[in-house]
């Protein structure tokens, strides 16, 4: 096979397109060459921590997000790879939500394994991706970040596996400019404990909003007030959270609200969501689509209608994260390897239309979790990679739901029953609340 791929992005849906690659090798198929960039120095995309924000050592956009302490807010039975298991990894069961070192170190786990590494280009920055109708090929502009040199090469298929977390959509309040305060992005939070004692505001209902309230909660803020802009959250809160409507105003280091209440705040935090940006595209390759679970023009979720030598990677929103990655890139190779043949035009786009009406259709969060549980087994029906109880992860996101609903600053301290391996989660040694150090040393430890 002569074929080249590239594969923009290491983070877990590009190293989730390596593996897939290498799990077709390892049982004897003939693979196209891969060529992955990624352009931070090292993989793992936002669960690889850095301390940078706003832009990185060569002056280019920070492409993290990922924060100090923060722990994983769904439970990990829900992501397990269904090839490479947490007993396997860390050689025992360990508790349910782990914090980040952990799910790095188990993410790397896999693709060290696998033996991939050589085939990722580190510190080089897709500029500009090209489309020749004549040649049926890809032109592929990168820059090295350490040289400072460009290079062009060619390529017959191109995966887009770099995310839609790292953009940050940040939008202006009225008085934004003078406030008395520091004002920033969720995209751009490190540290809980640069709020100790501060009255904080978050803008947003989000993950994000639940989480990194949650994290200045824990590490001694003094007080979160959460402005909601269609409704509130409406967990059972400690006594120095409260949810108010919309921000209206800020005044100095007052907040005002639509409602006529006020506040006052040393600090507004963003958790305004994300942008689908892909700056490296041109408009005909280019993914336009609201974050949710049917995502436009994508036929099967991956491939890209209007031009299927192209793919994109995780671009849903997202119950389930990194056996979902996996599943769609196994989709996606046996497409590049000519085991799944694709269908018309019209038929891809019909594919979309239903997808979208059936999200449409889904009455609440539940509905939404098996929605998306029945995708990720579509997928895994149509190509070899390792069956799992679909059911079992779904039902794990359904108890998660619930232990939410019942105390949101204990749900971590619950455990779940593994999908692959039918093992239950041990309970954590220490207290979610209590849990200062998130290290893996930490972590692990058996007392």
């Amino acid at each position: 096979m002569t074929k080249r791929v590239a594969i923009i992005g290491a983070g877990p849906c590009g190293l989730a397109q390596l593996r897939a690659f290498q799990s077709a090798e390892s049982k004897g198929a003939t693979v196209p060459e891969q060529v992955c960039y990624e352009k931070q120095e090292d993989w793992g995309g936002l669960w690889r921590y850095t301390w940078r924000t706003g832009t990185d050592e060569a002056g280019d956009p920070c492409h993290g997000s990922m924060y100090r302490y923060l722990w994983s807010n769904g439970p990990k039975e829900g992501l397990e790879f269904a090839d490479y298991t947490f007993d396997e990894h860390f050689g025992k069961p360990i508790a349910s939500y782990p914090p980040r070192a952990v799910l790095y170190d188990y993410i790397e786990g896999r693709v060290r394994k696998a033996g991939i590494r050589d085939k990722i280009r580190f510190n080089h920055v897709v500029r500009d991706v090209r489309f020749d109708s004549g040649s049926g090929q890809f032109s592929v502009v990168a820059r090295d970040k350490v040289s400072d040199s460009e290079s062009e090469e060619r390529f017959d298929h191109v995966v887009v596996a770099t995310g839609h977390f790292s953009s940050p959509n940040v939008p202006y309040y009225d008085g934004f400019e003078s406030f008395n305060g520091r004002i920033l992005h969720a995209h751009d939070f490190r540290d809980a404990r640069e709020f100790i004692g501060m009255d904080i505001l978050i803008l947003g209902t989000s993950y994000s909003a639940e989480d990194i309230g949650s994290q200045c909660w824990k590490y001694g803020c003094k007080s979160v007030t959460v402005a909601h802009r269609t409704a509130p959250m409406g967990f059972d809160w400690p006594d120095n959270w409260k949810e108010v409507p919309k921000l209206d105003r800020v005044r100095g280091k007052t907040a005002h609200f639509i409602d006529g209440t006020s506040r006052d705040v040393d600090a507004i935090i963003l958790c305004t969501g994300y942008l689908h940006h892909f700056p490296f595209l041109p408009d005909d390759l280019r993914l336009r689509t609201a974050n949710r679970l049917a995502t436009a023009d994508l036929y099967k979720g991956v491939v890209w209608n209007s031009n299927p030598k192209l793919f994109y990677l995780g671009m849903q929103d997202q119950w389930y994260t990194f056996n979902m990655f996996d599943a769609q890139a196994w989709y996606v190779r046996d497409v590049i390897m000519g085991r799944i043949e694709l269908p018309s035009r019209d038929i891809m786009d019909q594919d979309v239309r239903d997808r979208v009406a059936a999200e449409d259709a889904l009455e609440d969060d539940y509905a939404c979790i098996a929605y998306q549980g029945d995708y990720v087994r579509e997928l895994v029906d149509e190509t070899d990679y390792p069956e799992f109880d679909v059911d079992a992860a779904d039902k794990a996101f359904f108890q998660w739901k619930k232990h939410k609903k019942q105390s949101i600053m204990e749900f971590r301290d619950n455990g779940y029953v593994s999908p692959m391996t039918g093992t239950m989660a041990p309970p954590h040694h220490t207290a979610w609340v209590d849990a200062m150090d998130d290290s893996l040393e930490s972590y692990l430890q058996t007392e």
